[in-house]
């Protein structure tokens, strides 16, 4: 995969958008890793776009890739800068995606499995009293989950065979049996935990742009155990994901019957044939 380089300030040039275009994508890792992953799943060149506080990796059809760091607030800084950069140049995202790896919640979801967010929940945001956790908006702010548009959600299970459910945030993964059994007491849809989903769901509030959370469960919840990880099944449970979603490229479904098999679409079908008018 070539990378070429392009500079420019805030406002430097974005793909032309003529009317009845499909709206743009953002999707946002949090690193190099997990974006090459999805870049992988279209053909096409790639250029490398630099925006203050942001660089994007620009594909064809009106797709730009971010990796943006690890943890939700710098998952939301990176994504607040690439969609205000965005907008003041006048082609602002229709769509963000978080997407990478995570800790799957078994058995729900085993390694290898892929998740959609039908909720996108702050696990750890707010105080802690003598009788248990409290969530910040039962401390009278803000909020501690996003949802996804149910029409998106519904499409992209279809689509990928991703099974619908809660994605948890956290500032700290879990690394104990006992945090993944008091997670699963606090949030029973639970399927995955990651880092950046909520950061990035804040930004794209923020800006009034729709979201979306897909991930592919490289490791259990649970006791920290480096050994039983699978992080390259896992993107490459990840580049089949944007495939079947309407990249044609070099993806590969990991588990076919004769081994990796292509998996062909049209650039960007199910996401970017979806509109705000489907929030059902």
């Amino acid at each position: 995969m070539g990378v070429q380089a392009e500079e420019g300030g805030l406002t430097g040039s974005a793909p032309a958008r003529g009317p009845g275009a499909p709206p743009r994508v953002l999707v946002a890792t949090a690193v190099p890793a997990e974006r090459d992953a999805v870049a992988r799943a279209f053909p096409g060149p790639v250029t490398e776009v630099i925006r203050p506080g942001a660089v994007l990796h620009r594909l064809p059809h009106g797709w730009d890739l971010l990796a943006a760091g690890v943890g939700p607030a710098l998952a939301a800084a990176s994504t607040a800068a690439a969609l205000t950069a965005a907008a003041l140049g006048g082609a602002s995202y229709g769509l963000v995606v978080s997407a990478g790896i995570a800790g799957g919640f078994a058995p729900g979801a085993p390694v290898g499995s892929l998740v959609v967010a039908d909720e996108i929940t702050a696990a750890d945001l707010g105080a802690e009293t003598a009788d248990g956790f409290l969530p910040v908006t039962d401390l009278g702010f803000g909020t501690v989950t996003h949802r996804p548009p149910a029409a998106l959600v519904r499409a992209v299970a279809a689509a990928t065979g991703a099974r619908p459910g809660t994605v948890l945030t956290g500032s700290t993964v879990t690394g104990t049996a006992a945090r993944a059994d008091l997670l699963r007491s606090r949030h029973p849809r639970a399927l995955a935990e990651a880092m950046e989903g909520f950061g990035v769901a804040e930004a794209a509030a923020a800006h009034g742009v729709p979201v979306l959370e897909l991930r592919a469960v490289s490791n259990p919840v649970g006791p920290r155990d480096r050994a039983a990880w699978r992080v390259g099944d896992a993107l490459a449970a990840l580049t089949a994901a944007f495939a079947a979603l309407g990249g044609p490229g070099d993806a590969r479904e990991p588990d076919g019957p004769r081994g990796p098999e292509r998996r062909p679409g049209k650039p960007g079908t199910v996401l970017t044939s979806w509109t705000t008018h489907d929030h059902r």
